[in-house]
């Protein structure tokens, strides 16, 4: 019986020792080729672009942002009152630091037939001037409109204003014949002693003090119109600002914030940075790139920061097609605010027959009959 009890132990045991034989030794780790989760990674990227994508298209939030009043114009404004709050913040307007209590100071560098020329050091934040060239045209007699004449990227007042005003024909001399005063500040671009890129280093030095270069080149023109209002000759109820390609930026970021301008003119600019995006999203300048760009404050809705006041867009026919198509697609989404109000007649969109640079003879028009 003894032997009979063995054999069936014996019997019950052979699978489990078998088993224990034939199984591997586990290692002390799990290991999987990294490779295999390749596909993983493909697929975030492939997520996530979609979602850049998909976000910039949906229009709710700026109409959950943005909901005009189109029963008056007094009405409109105060509606986009947000919207300005919204586009304030996203730049970081206004720059932080307080205001110096210094003195501007004109010294006179020049006079011609037309009028006297100054340079001008405004202090406008802590340690930071907006200097630039104001002209007194001596037809001026009285209060006098002024103009805000914005230079383009690698420019300068200078380069806009002398040896004929380069691409800029006359969009400083023209307002000072017109009898017009003019500011043409100085923004920041070339700089002797620094680096190619110092705009970029700038911006993003910037960004981690809260505000941008953005915000504080809008300071340097709306920070400066705060003493030049002070002064005997500007007429403060009347005032206006024209551009050219990044000067044409600002001709039409600067007045979305600041309601004094009463007419813009903003030349080769208008839908730049959406056909560049629609290309390559990081082809547009880094200073352009400032949070909800796209899908806030993109070219069409910003103007509804400026409506009801005149705007003027203008695009040259021998321009880049990039300076010109992407805008024209998308001009009568911002002609669309003024027409609701029964105000067209304060926004043109003009093709001139031209390259990149500014058209005289439509601004100066237009100017006149909204200043």
């Amino acid at each position: 019986m003894k032997k009979v009890h063995m054999l069936i132990l014996i019997w019950l045991l052979t699978p489990t020792l078998v088993m224990a034989q034939a199984a591997p030794e586990k290692p002390e780790y799990f290991n999987q080729s990294v490779a295999d989760s390749n596909p993983l990674r493909t697929e975030q990227a492939r997520e996530l672009d979609e979602y850049i994508k998909t976000i910039a298209a949906d229009r709710s939030r700026f109409q959950k942002l943005f909901k005009p009043d189109y029963s008056s114009p007094q009405a409109f404004e105060k509606s986009a009152l947000p919207l300005r709050k919204a586009f304030s913040d996203s730049i970081g307007y206004p720059p932080p630091g307080k205001r110096p209590v210094k003195q501007a100071t004109f010294q006179q560098i020049g006079e011609d037939a037309i009028g006297v020329y100054y340079r001008a050091m405004i202090p406008i934040l802590p340690g930071v001037h907006s200097e630039g060239i104001y002209i007194v045209p001596k037809s001026a007699q009285g209060k006098t409109p002024l103009i805000i004449s914005m230079h383009g990227g690698g420019g300068s007042p200078e380069v806009a204003l002398f040896n004929g005003g380069s691409n800029y024909n006359d969009m400083v001399r023209g307002a000072v014949k017109r009898g017009y005063l003019v500011y043409a500040p100085q923004h920041l671009f070339r700089v002797d002693g620094y680096p190619k890129d110092i705009r970029h280093q700038i911006d993003s030095r910037m960004r981690l003090i809260g505000t941008s270069i953005t915000a504080v080149e809008i300071a340097k023109i709306t920070f400066a119109l705060d003493e030049l209002i002070k002064r005997p000759e500007v007429d403060s109820d009347r005032i206006g600002m024209v551009g050219l390609s990044y000067g044409g930026y600002y001709a039409q970021m600067t007045p979305a914030i600041d309601t004094r301008i009463k007419v813009s003119v903003a030349s080769c600019y208008f839908g730049v940075q959406e056909g560049r995006y629609a290309e390559s999203e990081l082809s547009v300048p880094s200073d352009f790139r400032f949070m909800n760009r796209l899908t806030l404050f993109n070219d069409a809705d910003l103007v509804a920061l400026i409506c009801p006041r005149a705007l003027q867009i203008q695009a040259g026919s021998k321009d880049r097609a990039s300076h010109r198509e992407t805008g024209k697609n998308i001009a009568p989404r911002a002609a669309a605010f003024y027409k609701k109000l029964n105000l067209s007649n304060r926004f043109q969109y003009v093709i001139f027959e031209g390259g990149h640079e500014f058209d005289d003879a439509s601004a100066w028009t237009f100017v006149k009959k909204h200043l």
